[in-house]
């Protein structure tokens, strides 16, 4: 019985987000295909054996016009099962169009105020009839690998200096005045996190706290970034895909939190928000503009120091 699961999210972060709902449809169904707008969903799984294969959806879904073109590809995938993790009338009806005989979506006509945790978690307890599923999962890396990234006995930390976009980012400055603090404690070993657009931001903090102890991952590929958090032991940084990554892995992760949501923090016990003083977390959420520079250096030593 050929099992499909949806997922509508671009980003790598949101993806991993939903992972653990998409072991339990694995459970019940054996490995299923997922169809993804994320490019670089099928490198982050490839050892992930809940998974038959991994599918960019690509153009087909740009338009409501593209309906009969959505169908004939999902037909052509030939599901006896799709999970839709999205509550678009577009999806279901190209899904109906195509035959595929049972239907599993989201509410329609429900995207506004989604929770992205609650609804995940909901959806996928009611259509596979459980209780209590779990919201963290974990990562399966190719562990053979890791003794090529261990490049000493330091203690090391992700520093996740990039983010999607501007107003997520707690800014270079602050990092690099976080490192020198914290190197002035004892010695730590520093991966910046972050994507390729954004290494002169890496540069930058390179330049001024020193490389002996510090490099950047921004031209590094998904599997050689996910072997360097596996060997890692702690998070700091914006809300990113590395946040959600680390967590799933079990490390302590400390996000600073300036305009994401609650649910983005809300589902691992490895999460730990950082946010402005005098703000609560409901009062957080995309379209915030928060000032990052009111979370000082030692608001983040004071949150991290008994992981160090």
């Amino acid at each position: 019985m050929k099992t499909g699961i949806f997922l509508s999210y671009r980003g790598l972060g949101a993806n991993m987000l939903h992972l653990s709902y998409c072991h339990e449809i694995a459970k019940k169904y054996g490995p299923v295909n997922l169809v993804t707008l994320c490019p670089n969903l099928r490198e982050a799984l490839k050892y992930d054996p809940s998974f038959e294969q991994i599918i960019y959806l690509g153009d087909h879904h740009k338009k409501f016009f593209d309906i009969l073109k959505l169908s004939k590809f999902f037909k052509s995938l030939k599901f006896e099962n799709f999970f839709i993790f999205y509550p678009s009338f577009r999806y279901f009806l190209s899904s109906k169009i195509a035959g595929i005989p049972n239907i599993y979506q989201y509410p329609l006509f429900k995207k506004k105020r989604l929770h992205l945790v609650n609804a995940a978690k909901q959806f996928t307890e009611r259509s596979l009839k459980i209780n209590n599923c779990p919201t963290e999962t974990k990562i399966f890396i190719n562990k053979d690998q890791l003794n090529y990234y261990k490049k000493n006995n330091l203690k090391k930390i992700i520093v996740g200096i990039g983010s999607s976009g501007p107003t997520t980012r707690w800014g270079y400055r602050n990092y690099s005045n976080l490192i020198k603090k914290l190197k002035s404690y004892k010695k730590f070993y520093f991966y910046l996190l972050c994507g390729s657009d954004e290494n002169d931001g890496a540069e930058q903090i390179i330049k001024e706290v020193g490389s002996d102890f510090c490099e950047s991952l921004s031209k590094k590929n998904i599997d050689e970034i996910i072997n360097y958090v596996a060997i890692s032991d702690l998070y700091i940084g914006n809300d990113s895909f590395g946040h959600h990554l680390a967590c799933q892995m079990d490390k302590p992760c400390f996000i600073i939190l300036l305009n994401s949501p609650k649910a983005y923090s809300d589902y691992s016990k490895n999460q730990y928000r950082i946010i402005p003083p005098h703000k609560n977390i409901d009062e957080i959420d995309h379209g915030s503009k928060l000032d990052p520079n009111t979370i000082s250096v030692d608001m983040v030593i004071d949150k991290i120091k008994k992981f160090i």
